[in-house]
C-alpha cells in the first residue's frame, strides 16, 4: 500500500495545512488537499538518510548550498513535501521552513513509500527546473538510482564496489559509504568477506 492510500484529511487548504503543521507532532505531507502523515521510519532508512545527509553537508560546508534531511518541506506547486534529503542554494533565513528551489533531492524507498517515490515524487521533481538530480535508493537491498536531467532524463544504476557521481555538488561516495551500519543481507556478507580478508592479511 502507498502512503498516499491513506487519507486522513480531505479539501484542506493550502493556507491551513501551513498553519496547522508548524503545530503537529507528526509530519505530514500536503497532497491534492488531503494530509498524509510521515511516520515509521526504520533503522536502515535513517542510517541511509544520515549517511547521505552527513557526507552531503560535510561536502557543502563552505559553500552558499545546504542539505536538509527530512525536516525541510519543499514546495511542489500546490503540494508540500518531506524529501528524505535535499540541497537547496537558495539564501533561506532562521524561521524559514519551505524551500523551493533544489538540486538534488533523495529518496530512500520503504515498502510504504515506493509507489510515491517512483511514480507521484519522480514527476513532481521532475518538473522543478532547479532539480538536476533525483536519487532513489533502496533500503534492504544494495542499489542506488541517480536520475541526471540532460536534454531528457537519464538513469544511472549503482551497486557495492561502484563510486556514485554525485554532479550537482561534485562529490564522489563509495556506495558503501552510503550504506555504512546498514543492516540487510547484502551489507552483512560484505562485511563478514571485509572481515575474513582483513583476518588473512593479518
Amino acid at each position: 500500500m502507498s502512503a498516499y492510500d491513506h487519507q486522513e484529511n480531505q479539501n484542506l487548504s493550502e493556507e491551513e495545512y501551513l498553519r496547522t503543521e508548524e503545530l503537529s507532532e507528526v509530519r505530514r505531507e500536503y497532497i491534492n488537499g488531503q494530509l498524509f502523515p510521515k511516520t515509521g521510519e526504520s533503522f536502515n532508512h535513517n542510517f541511509v538518510v544520515g549517511n547521505i545527509g552527513c557526507n552531503f553537508s560535510l561536502h557543502l560546508k563552505d559553500s552558499p548550498c545546504n542539505t536538509y534531511m527530512l525536516a525541510m518541506l519543499l514546495r511542489l506547486e500546490k503540494d508540500f513535501v518531506y524529501p528524505d534529503v535535499m540541497v537547496d542554494c537558495k539564501p533561506m533565513k532562521g524561521d524559514d521552513n519551505v524551500a523551493s528551489s533544489p538540486i538534488i533531492l533523495v529518496e530512500v524507498l520503504s515498502e510504504t513509500t515506493r509507489k510515491t517515490d517512483c511514480t507521484v515524487k519522480l514527476q513532481s521533481y521532475m518538473k522543478l527546473p532547479t532539480v538536476q538530480e533525483y536519487v532513489i535508493i533502496e533500503q534492504n537491498i544494495v542499489c542506488v538510482l541517480v536520475l541526471r536531467r540532460r536534454n531528457h532524463w537519464l538513469p544511472e544504476y549503482f551497486f557495492l564496489g561502484d563510486l556514485v557521481n554525485f554532479e550537482s555538488i561534485g562529490l564522489v561516495l563509495p556506495v558503501e559509504e552510503i550504506y555504512c551500519r546498514v543492516d540487510n543481507a547484502e551489507m552483512l556478507e560484505f562485511r563478514l568477506q571485509k572481515e575474513l580478508l582483513s583476518d588473512k592479511l593479518d
